[in-house]
Parts: C-alpha cells; structure tokens; sequence
C-alpha cells in the first residue's frame, strides 16, 4: 500500500528498497511526474481502487482520483477492489464507475484489464487465454 495515504517517497522507497514489482494503491504516485515516468519506464503496475481510495480518503472525490493522469502518464494501471466486502464494491462496479466518471471508453477498460492481466503472477498459458477473452470484447462491434 505504497503512496495511498502517503506521499510519493513511500513508493520509492517500495521501488528502490524493497524492489516492488507491483505497487498497490500508490495513487499519490501521480504527484511526482519523474516517478510516474520510471514506474512506466520499468513496467512496475499501479493498482488502483477508486471506491476504497475516495471511502478511505485518501482521494477526495471520484472527480479528483489520479487514475487519468497515472494512465495519462503511461504508468501501467490495474483496477481492482480492495476489500470488495467492506467497500461494498465489485470489479464490475470500479469499470463501470470508471466509464461514469473519467469516460473511459471499451478500448480503455479493456486495456486496464488485460494489464491487470499482464501484471498477475498467473502462468502464461493463462494470461494469453485470459486476453484473448478480453480482446475479443475489445472490438467496437462486439455486443
């Protein structure tokens, strides 16, 4: 939980000291356009949980998450939960709370989804199944 409710430091610190190969809820990432660039440069996935970080506080309203500018950025995002239970909140709810708020179209979600794929510990036999499932939904004219 590098940079949730801290600054950007704590997600270097996570980089640099603890050689993180994902960082989870490092929103305050975006704060820092060198870091942003080095999580980008080194593929090192941000995952984001819109619902827990507005419900923790940790960002202020949905309006002002950084999810756009981490993508913006380049920055490899995935989008999860948290704890759907105490958030009261499903990955179905964080896409489509994406689509409302930033507008992110299906190419977009799509794309956060199969980093999310990317950047699992899975077997590649599973990713490449996976995203191929995800790139079939993907196209425009998939209904």
């Amino acid at each position: 939980h590098a940079g949730e409710t801290t600054g950007p430091e704590t997600v270097w610190s996570a980089i640099t000291d603890l050689k993180a190969e994902r960082i989870g809820h490092g929103t305050s990432a975006a704060q820092d356009p060198r870091l942003m660039a080095h999580l980008a440069d080194n593929n090192i996935a941000v995952e984001v949980c819109p619902t827990s970080n507005i419900r923790t506080k940790a960002v202020s309203a949905f309006e002002r998450h950084p999810l756009p500018v981490l993508l913006d950025s380049g920055v490899p995002v995935t989008l999860a939960t948290d704890d759907p239970g105490m958030f009261h909140t499903t990955v179905n709810q964080e896409y489509l709370t994406c689509h409302e708020v930033f507008g992110f179209d299906r190419e977009t979600l799509a794309e956060l989804a199969i980093t999310g794929v990317r950047a699992s510990y899975a077997p590649d036999v599973v990713k490449n199944a996976v995203m191929t499932d995800i790139k079939a939904v993907q196209k425009p004219d998939h209904v």
